[in-house]
């Protein structure tokens, strides 16, 4: 492992920089095994409540895959293939969109690929308004394969996306933001203090109240409304036994801020 995500932690909050900017932060192998490896830290720290991801350099979020690596394993077949370059992103982008703790992409430039699924998968996306999309897997030859075909249009739309997807161009931030791929556009140079300024904002609250909203939402947005409803009551009587409760209920009867212990 090496620097290829740096860690840095600022109260309670993880900021996870894609540092390699001399290649646009391009998604190699070994920077998806340690954001793998850093987030399974993470989710064990209790003192970690929130996390966000960034690109190193003033010029990209991430450009996406590292392609030069990628066709390597390409070379080698398909079912190496798979498993080396497409079960990894996949296994990296699962693991964003039900992590348990809010994940917020402050996304500070190029976003294509790679990264613009990146930017699909996390919980709450803020983007600079230098940043730029694309989903360009095509004109490659390829399908996008860290989740792209799918998240995208749920996100935007099965005929947005597949515009998108089908023609390779490039998308502006505005045209992001209506799409509800991101939930803020601010000035480049306040992107960092925005994210951080909506992580504080998810966690003044419990933070097992924020882990069950984002299990209930992530397990039930692909199921009936019936089985999402089942699942959302089981995330309330999962909530209903904490002390969380029971201390968010004394806190707003007494008219004071709650002192949430996360147990």
């Amino acid at each position: 492992m090496t620097d290829s995500v740096l860690y840095e932690l600022k109260g309670r909050v993880a900021l996870l920089t894609l540092n390699r900017p001399d290649k646009l932060n391009a998604l190699n192998y070994e920077m998806i095994d340690r954001l793998m490896v850093l987030l399974d830290g993470i989710e064990d720290n209790d003192h970690v409540q929130a996390v966000i991801i960034t690109g190193a350099g003033d010029k990209a979020f991430s450009a996406g895959g590292d392609i030069h690596e990628f066709s390597q394993s390409i070379k080698l077949g398909p079912e190496i293939a798979v498993k080396e370059f497409v079960r990894r992103g996949q296994s990296m982008t699962g693991r964003l969109e039900a992590f348990r703790k809010p994940i917020i992409a402050a996304v500070n430039g190029i976003a294509f690929g790679g990264g613009c699924e990146i930017t699909e998968a996390v919980h709450i996306a803020i983007a600079s308004d230098q940043s730029v999309f694309a989903k360009p897997e095509i004109n490659i030859g390829i399908p996008p394969t860290f989740g792209g075909t799918q998240r995208l249009p749920r996100l935007a739309g099965r005929k947005r996306a597949l515009e998108l997807l089908l023609t390779g161009d490039s998308f502006s931030v505005e045209h992001a933001y209506q799409m509800g791929l991101v939930n803020e556009i601010v000035p480049h140079e306040d992107l960092l203090a925005s994210a951080y300024s909506m992580a504080e904002r998810i966690i003044r609250h419990s933070p097992l109240a924020v882990s069950r909203i984002i299990t209930a939402v992530t397990r039930g947005i692909n199921s009936t409304i019936t089985e999402g409803l089942q699942i959302e009551s089981e995330q309330f009587a999962r909530m209903a036994v904490t002390e969380d409760v029971h201390e968010g209920l004394s806190a707003w009867i007494d008219r004071r801020v709650p002192e949430y212990s996360g147990h």
